[in-house]
């Protein structure tokens, strides 16, 4: 973990879904291969299912932009029903118990909460995926609200944390994410960065502007801890 001399006690924080709190790949593998049986058998996809390092080397983008990446050639009927198919497959994973978040993320939130931080969760996912995990995997009244750019229909993240500072009023944050989208989001907001370094997903130069670097979710308590007030 490396130095946060750079970063106040904040008033809330703002957490990325995938990477960050959820081991995204428990639920998104097996969803993805099924999808594309599914594909196949509708007439909707030939071929053979698109490796699946490039899923996920695009979690924290857009779904558009993912799509663009996986199935480049596939019209807007394909990609529709992609979307559709996924959010329910991921969400059935969900419930059969078989997804994971990363170790020690329910406690530490709950450690912060009791401490009086206030917590957001802040996705590019879709609104029935994010709060289907928050919900699946027992978070979900650990959230003051959750942000997602499917129910917001926001062009960027930057755009999707303003929205969320603004309506709920707060004046101090630490945005804590995996991606680069969540650095520009935390920048552009004028708040303090956490980079998570403990996924695979992202490019480790993604996360060169972040203030810190935690290599497990429950540093965050002891950042928390240290850091000075305004």
């Amino acid at each position: 973990m490396q130095s946060a001399s750079k970063l106040y006690k904040p008033e809330a924080m703002i957490f990325d879904m995938d990477g960050t709190l959820f081991q995204t790949e428990t639920a998104l593998l097996p969803a993805y291969r099924k999808m594309f049986d599914i594909l196949r058998a509708e007439g909707l996809y030939a071929g053979e299912t698109p490796p699946e390092r490039l899923i996920l080397g695009s979690l924290g983008m857009l779904l558009e932009e993912i799509w663009k990446i996986v199935m480049p050639d596939a019209d807007e009927k394909v990609r529709s029903r992609a979307n559709e198919l996924l959010l329910e497959l991921q969400l059935e994973v969900l419930k059969q118990g078989e997804a994971l978040l990363y170790p020690d993320v329910k406690e530490t939130l709950e450690e912060l909460q009791d401490r009086g931080v206030r917590l957001f969760v802040a996705s590019n996912g879709l609104e029935g995926y994010v709060k289907g995990v928050s919900a699946a995997l027992g978070l979900e009244s650990l959230f003051e609200a959750q942000y997602s750019a499917g129910e917001y229909r926001t062009a960027t993240k930057v755009l999707l944390v303003e929205m969320l500072l603004k309506n709920h009023g707060v004046k101090s944050a630490w945005m804590v994410g995996d991606r680069s989208s969540d650095v520009q989001a935390g920048r552009g907001n004028g708040l303090g960065v956490i980079g998570c370094a403990y996924a695979d997903f992202g490019a480790n130069h993604e996360l060169e502007d972040a203030d810190v670097l935690i290599t497990k979710f429950g540093q965050l308590i002891e950042l928390y801890d240290n850091a000075p007030s305004a």
